[in-house]
């Protein structure tokens, strides 16, 4: 298994247990076949430009080990989920 990070911005107009939702729903499918390390929450911050009307928004940073099987699957559901505005996933060098 490779080690990756992945970033999602949610949209604002999000509320709290929408956010907490999203978390939860990502991390199921990662732990399907790979290992979440660590969810961090980096809050609301204001975009360098506005991304369909959103000034701010809030980031929302995956650490996990996966297939890279996986990733294709994992890029998929954030492309279809409304509230994500925008994502990437990186793979890690090993260290």
């Amino acid at each position: 298994m490779n080690k990756y990070e992945s970033i999602i911005i949610i949209s604002q107009n999000v509320e709290e247990e929408g956010i907490k939702a999203l978390i939860s729903r990502f991390t199921d499918l990662i732990n399907t076949e790979g290992k979440v390390s660590e969810v961090t929450e980096m809050g609301k911050k204001k975009l360098a430009y506005e991304i369909g009307k959103n000034k701010e928004a809030f980031y929302v940073l995956f650490d996990f080990e996966a297939k890279p099987e996986l990733i294709a699957e994992l890029e998929r559901n954030y492309r279809i989920t409304d509230e994500i505005i925008k994502f990437i996933v990186v793979k890690k060098d090993e260290e």
